[in-house]
């Protein structure tokens, strides 16, 4: 499918096959709205709305919904919903004789350039949950603090190991975190001491936002939640090592992970990305029968998007490096599995609650997922090009960009940017 509304050349991440949602403004607009990504441009779908583009849609109201400032209650329409407003403005961007194309004298009229908009977050986040399932990362992980022979709790290969996050400290593309100050004890045999962290990290992530969620008491099937996935972002989860390590035992992560964590704006959606499904890896033993899908589940829970991450170092010049190179595909426990298993025990999901993936690290030593893997807990440089910088973990200044896509035939189905500066740590209030 090709859109003739606007010129989308095939290296665009918003192709017609993509169209993600998210939230912006303009300098002239009185409040940020709902807006789908087409090439160069973003499409003001209350305008389009205005014009009865979604006038067929069952249980829309489109002037609201997509007037308002963020997407939960879209999300909680389920897809029904969003697979007629998909196949609505694949119908207009296509059709030059569209009724409603033939209504719009310029593209101005429902558009914007792209590069004219300030993004948003693209919904209120409820809840936040962090999970850890990359084989791959966590091995790593095991690896260092407890030896090749322990690698792997006994619980891993059971269950999506997760956490609950800080959801208000989830911010949008483009927004520049300080460092962390917290405890930390660089010394074993002292007592700890406090001041900024010392060994910042990155972790390539990606997560997913949920749509109609569930009473709660009541859980999810996985056929269930096939349907209930919204869509998807980058992640950065910033980490602070040191002071992770210091207080994470016995409750896991705290302060070492609040300080901020970082989303790009452009929600992908599920049918979107629907023509790259892959099988996930195989997971031995084999689950327990609510994390198992039955037909007419589709068989394939993986999805192949090619992941990146490059820093442009402080004092480096303008020049970005790589750092990971990795994909989704590698993950040993799926998006569904992840929201099945969280919503097992009663806990009732909302529209907009944010689910990560944990680190997505592959196989080999250029897909670690982060620079506690990369430089191996710093025990080595990490180069970055031939710049003749290197880093162990990240320093002030530096800046953090992490792209996704999927490769099509001919078309990119892609989620823009996630990038984030460090600025140096705050003094304590007083």
């Amino acid at each position: 499918m090709k859109c003739t509304f606007v010129d989308v050349a095939a290296e665009s991440d918003f192709s017609i096959q993509n169209l993600p949602y998210g939230v912006f403004s303009t300098a002239g607009m009185a409040a940020p709205q709902v807006g789908v990504a087409i090439g160069e441009y973003v499409l003001r779908m209350e305008a389009l709305a205005r014009l009865g583009l979604f006038a067929g849609v069952d249980g829309l109201d489109a002037e609201r919904v997509f007037g308002s400032a963020q997407l939960n209650e879209y999300m909680g329409l389920g897809r029904g919903v969003w697979r007629a407003v998909r196949q609505a403005l694949q119908g207009f961007l296509a059709d030059p004789d569209h009724a409603v194309r033939r209504r719009v004298a310029s593209v101005d009229e429902v558009a914007v350039p792209l590069g004219a908009v300030q993004m948003h977050l693209p919904a209120q986040i409820g809840d936040y949950t962090d999970f850890y399932a990359s084989r791959e990362h966590a091995t790593n992980v095991g690896i260092m603090f407890r030896g090749k022979d322990n690698a792997l709790m006994p619980n891993w290969t059971h269950l999506p190991v997760g956490y609950h996050g800080r959801a208000s400290s989830v911010v949008v593309s483009g927004t520049a975190l300080h460092r962390p100050s917290g405890q930390r004890r660089p010394d074993p045999a002292q007592p700890p001491v406090f001041g900024p962290s010392a060994r910042l990290d990155y972790e390539l992530e990606m997560a997913f936002f949920v749509g109609p969620g569930n009473a709660l008491g009541t859980p999810l099937t996985l056929e269930q939640a096939e349907e209930r996935i919204f869509g998807v972002v980058l992640m950065n989860d910033w980490s602070a090592r040191d002071i992770q390590a210091w207080e994470y035992v016995p409750l896991g992560p705290f302060l070492g992970k609040s300080f901020g964590t970082t989303i790009s704006p452009w929600v992908v959606t599920m049918d979107a990305l629907e023509p790259f499904r892959v099988p996930q890896p195989a997971q031995d033993p084999e689950p327990l029968p609510y994390l198992r899908a039955a037909p007419p589940a589709p068989a394939h829970g993986g999805y192949d998007i090619s992941l990146a991450v490059d820093i442009r170092p402080s004092g480096g010049g303008d020049a970005f490096y790589p750092l990971t190179r990795s994909n989704l595909k590698y993950m040993y426990w799926t998006m569904r599995q992840q929201l099945v298993h969280h919503a097992i025990g009663g806990c009732n999901m909302r529209p907009g609650d944010l689910c990560a993936s944990g680190t997505i690290s592959g196989p080999a030593e250029a897909e670690r997922g982060s620079l506690l893997e990369l430089s191996w807990s710093g025990q080595h440089d990490v180069p970055l090009g031939d710049s003749g910088l290197t880093r162990r973990f990240i320093e002030d200044g530096d800046v953090i960009r992490i792209t996704g896509s999927c490769q099509g035939a001919g078309f990119r189905v892609g989620f823009g940017e996630c990038t984030g500066q460090i600025l140096p740590a705050k003094p304590a209030a007083v």
